[in-house]
């Protein structure tokens, strides 16, 4: 006689297919990073002289200078989440969002840990599988 988790346990992965969650996963991390990156901007791509002075002054990385990591992060957060949305080079860009996270985590705000490890647990599946079968990616994959 089955059980009504063994009912859930296989009817769950039919009702939400893994091609779904990394459409979800992908949409949700890329609002997080893209949002982030609109607030250090004005206009198209414009940074702010707060963004700057935000590098500068509260995020002091080391290693890069902070008008170079003030452009590097802003840029990359604009244009890593617009990759993941359509799902072209998801692996790479997930990767390079977690990069990011594991920076700031480290250097930034190291108290901000939940913040960071939610962050991290929507990036590390897209590394591990891609964008899934609702991506660009995908799509190049079956043309080959």
């Amino acid at each position: 006689m089955t059980t009504q988790n063994e009912t859930y346990a296989t009817a769950l992965p039919r009702l939400i297919p893994p091609a779904v969650q990394l459409l979800v996963a992908r949409i949700a991390i890329a609002a997080i990073f893209f949002l982030s990156g609109r607030t250090k901007v004005e206009g198209l791509l414009t940074l702010k002289q707060s963004t700057y002075d935000l590098f500068e002054y509260e995020y002091a990385l080391p290693l890069l200078p902070s008008d170079i990591a003030a452009q590097l992060a802003t840029y990359a957060e604009h244009f890593l989440p617009l990759l993941l949305v359509v799902g072209l080079f998801t692996r790479s860009s997930a990767l390079a969002l977690l990069g990011m996270t594991v920076v700031i985590e480290i250097f930034v705000y190291p108290a901000a840990w939940p913040t960071h490890l939610s962050w991290a647990g929507l990036l590390l599946p897209l590394v591990a599988y891609g964008g899934g079968a609702f991506s660009v990616d995908s799509l190049i994959k079956r043309r080959r």
